[in-house]
């Protein structure tokens, strides 16, 4: 017996596939058979005015290089457009939620229309959505990753914990983003331009004060240091920011002997995505593990194995 032609939804889907040579043999009468679905309208390609399309304010990604507009558009102009971009209907236009290199480097080309995919998404999800797109790529720098996650959790009320699960990142690992918003602006335009890495940000960080950050930093730069050797120039600063002025030059704390007390404190730092503090002297000290909400006590309560309860 032939096999029952193809339902109307994967038909629709292989549209133009050659019929078969013979139409089929009638098929007794049975019972009426719901047909197959139609595809799912949130996947139907369409093509839209490149003119009816806005970038989103949500956007995490702020910084979009020339060269490598071109190199897309270039691209583009040679084989297309082959993954649709993501849009939402706003205001009698459509609002990307994701793809604005694509975007981007179709305006360099000025082409008439592009291909979409209609969503309909509330704010959080084009954040989401926009953040998880960007992270898969490895499209946003370190400022941009850690900026999408405070708006997750300042504008949404989300914490670290929701925010790991949406993204596929860790909860330290979104807790070590979040901390380089704590570094001074100039310092942060370093981390930005490149000037220095994120292995040199998080090493600063283990200095509280700003003013000695920007310190740090700057020499960071001015003489070249490597991670490993600004570790050891951080153990320094620390010795000077421990002065106290009214102390009579006495220490406020027991500061880390050599670079590797700081080594293991920043190492302390990065697995529990918090401010943490090493005191040491003569195998005799203290580590202090700083949280700033109840959820962060939470987090470092689960990381060292203690209920809370």
């Amino acid at each position: 017996m032939s096999k029952p032609a193809l339902g109307r939804g994967l038909g629709a889907l292989l549209a133009g596939s050659p019929a078969s040579a013979a139409p089929a043999a009638p098929l007794p009468a049975v019972a009426p058979v719901a047909p197959a679905p139609l595809p799912d309208a949130r996947d139907r390609v369409q093509r839209v005015p490149l003119n009816k399309i806005r970038a989103t304010a949500m956007q995490p990604r702020k910084e979009f290089a020339p060269e490598a507009l071109k190199e897309l558009a270039d691209s583009i102009r040679e084989q297309g457009i082959v993954q649709p971009l993501i849009v939402r209907e706003r205001d009698g236009f459509f609002e990307l939620i994701a793809g604005e290199r694509r975007w981007r480097a179709s305006q360099l080309l000025n082409l008439p229309d592009v291909p979409v995919i209609v969503r309909e998404a509330d704010d959080r999800s084009v954040l989401e959505l926009a953040l998880i797109e960007n992270l898969q790529r490895e499209n946003l720098n370190a400022l941009e990753e850690a900026l999408g996650y405070a708006q997750l959790a300042e504008q949404f009320q989300l914490t670290q914990e929701d925010i790991a699960k949406k993204v596929g990142k860790s909860r330290a690992a979104v807790a070590n983003a979040t901390r380089l918003l704590k570094l001074p602006a100039q310092v942060q335009s370093f981390l930005r331009e490149g000037r220095i890495s994120v292995g040199h940000a998080k090493v600063i960080l283990g200095l509280a004060d700003g003013e000695l950050q920007a310190l740090a930093a700057e020499r960071i730069i001015k003489d070249g240091l490597n991670v490993r050797q600004t570790e050891g120039l951080i153990t320094k600063l620390q010795a000077r920011g421990a002065k106290s002025p009214g102390s009579g030059g006495k220490s406020k704390a027991i500061v880390p002997i050599d670079a590797n007390i700081g080594r293991l404190e920043q190492n302390l730092r990065e697995k529990f995505g918090t401010k943490v503090h090493l005191k040491y002297s003569q195998g005799k000290g203290a580590v202090e593990i700083s949280f700033f909400s109840d959820d962060e006590l939470q987090r470092v309560l689960e990381i060292l194995g203690v209920n809370a309860d």
